[in-house]
């Protein structure tokens, strides 16, 4: 997604301005309004937009399918050391106000981003013996099985400098997480969120979603 250059450009940046601590061994640089997610309550409160060194990355996002409307109206950094044991523990992202895609870009290290899902029913696996040339001919010979949804993690890996979207039943229906044996160096994720259809033309608070969306898209902000 980007190049060394650029990723080392986009973290001193980072770096120039505080990172306040987070949980679980993060820090974090919010760009965007303060919500009270319990109450469904927003305020601007000094939020002036996007960071100026992603509007090249956000533009850059709209040449990848599925992406072309994308319109960040959120930005949050998170900065991950395996000195500080970071980690972050399996979550679904709040969907009153963010919308459908999560858009992240990995910085610095490799990860792998947990999947699971609590839901009820099963899966089928199958064994990745199975995997080869005659996997769509029907003549799978390693055997499958049933197994609950809630005995099941999907461990995504995201190499380095490369973006990650999550849409559809993995941003709704399953949680995602990073373990503390997945951080094995210093590694930054910058998270993208666009707004809910609450928020969009058409919606009751659409109004507040166009103010948010032209300060979001001025690319002046600072962290809040």
């Amino acid at each position: 997604m980007v190049t060394p250059e650029e990723e080392a450009e986009m973290v001193c940046m980072m770096d120039s301005d505080p990172w306040k601590l987070s949980q679980s061994g993060r820090r974090k640089q919010d760009y965007g309004p303060k919500v009270n997610f319990r109450k469904q309550k927003l305020k601007m409160a000094g939020f002036q937009g996007l960071p100026s060194f992603s509007q090249k990355v956000v533009q850059r996002m709209g040449v990848y399918p599925g992406l072309e409307d994308f319109q960040p109206v959120e930005q949050c950094n998170l900065d991950y050391s395996p000195e500080r044991g970071s980690a972050i523990d399996p979550h679904l992202d709040d969907a009153w106000l963010w919308g459908e895609r999560l858009v992240s870009l990995n910085l610095l290290s490799a990860t792998v981003v947990s999947m699971s899902c609590e839901a009820p029913g099963s899966l089928l696996l199958c064994s990745a013996l199975s995997i080869g040339p005659d996997v769509f001919d029907g003549s799978i010979v390693a055997p499958s099985r049933s197994v609950p949804c809630q005995e099941v993690e999907v461990a995504i890996c995201v190499p380095c400098r490369s973006l990650l979207v999550l849409t559809g039943a993995a941003r709704h229906q399953w949680t995602h997480a990073i373990h503390r044996r997945h951080i094995v160096a210093r590694r930054v994720c910058a998270t993208f969120r666009e707004l809910s259809n609450e928020f969009l033309p058409g919606g009751k608070r659409q109004q507040l979603g166009q103010e948010l969306l032209q300060a979001a898209l001025s690319f002046q902000g600072r962290p809040v």
